[in-house]
């Protein structure tokens, strides 16, 4: 998701806060790599980032990602393309860099690349068990299938109502649950008028959707969810303004809120993380889920807003064993 003030602000954002990201850059890794700070007690342990080289990727935009258990990395533009690519990652588990770079465009379902702008406007991603690529979009609000990234997408049903969605905070957040449900947040659409929730579902393209509520933090919107394997479910909120620039959170909403909510429930998450200083603060909208070397972890990856004085950052956590 882009806004004109947040385009208009990230320089100067961007310049204030690249003190966070010291590191020699690792050749031929497409990445600087620079430490995080320690997390206090709590769900997450800081394990390192990475601040992308745009360069190498070709695009920025990042607004969709998936990870995984053998470290292979997809993710989605805003700009209507696509990137592949190997997460590196030492033998602690820090992330130094990315290989085997790959990218094209996102398709129509007679294969022709989308255009960038209302058709093309990406921002969700998430994987089925038998391989297939959902794609949610906004501007034009769809979800897409494709069964290879570079290849044809065909529509999904989606829910009816997300045609109301403002054309800049439609579908940001979705996420496949353990059982085989999506769970869908909208950005910027209330569950009523007047609202502070904002609206969500539970369902099977298909099937019927459960129509809910979530409440984000005041002063935030939900911009991406990801399933956690006992049924629960993480969701990334974010906020912006002139004063504090970008901040954010990640919550926590249990299997047993999202085992059978009721019709036009509301759901808010724990806070499980605080997206802020010292944590290097910018534009996150994707997280994504995966194990590996014994543990298992948490990816969080910023949109750079096209913007050549904005970052594309991924920043690596594990989960705490209780």
């Amino acid at each position: 998701m882009r806004r004109r003030h947040l385009l208009l602000a990230a320089p100067a954002l961007a310049l204030c806060g690249r003190a966070g990201a010291q590191g020699l850059a690792t050749q031929g890794l497409a990445a600087r790599a620079f430490a995080l700070p320690a997390l206090p007690s709590g769900p997450l342990q800081a394990l390192g980032a990475l601040e992308l080289d745009k360069a190498a990727l070709g695009l920025g935009g990042l607004s969709g990602l998936h990870i995984t258990d053998d470290l292979h990395l997809t993710a989605i533009s805003d700009t209507g393309r696509w990137l592949t690519a190997r997460l590196v990652l030492d033998a602690t588990l820090v992330p130094q860099g990315l290989t085997n770079l790959a990218s094209g465009p996102l398709r129509d379902g007679a294969g022709a690349p989308l255009p960038r702008g209302y058709a093309g406007d990406a921002e969700a991603l998430a994987r089925m068990p038998d391989g297939t690529w959902l794609v949610a979009f906004e501007r034009w609000h769809r979800i897409r299938a494709y069964r290879d990234i570079n290849g044809p997408g065909r529509f999904v049903e989606a829910p009816l109502d997300l045609a109301e969605a403002p054309g800049n905070g439609g579908l940001e957040s979705m996420a496949l649950l353990p059982d085989g449900r999506l769970l869908l947040i909208a950005e910027s659409l209330a569950l009523e008028p007047g609202s502070p929730a904002k609206r969500a579902w539970l369902g099977r393209p298909g099937l019927e959707w459960v129509r809910l509520g979530y409440q984000a933090e005041r002063g935030m919107l939900p911009c991406d969810a990801v399933a956690l394997p006992e049924g629960g479910a993480l969701v990334l909120e974010r906020s912006f303004s002139w004063l504090g620039g970008f901040g954010g959170r990640i919550a926590h909403l249990t299997a047993q809120q999202l085992a059978a909510p009721a019709e036009e429930s509301v759901l808010a998450g724990t806070e499980w993380l605080r997206m802020e200083s010292p944590l290097p603060t910018d534009n996150y909208e994707a997280l994504a889920l995966f194990n590996h070397g014994g543990r298992r972890l948490l990816a969080v990856l910023s949109d750079d807003n096209q913007n050549v004085l904005q970052r594309s950052l991924l920043l690596l956590f594990a989960l705490r064993t209780t």
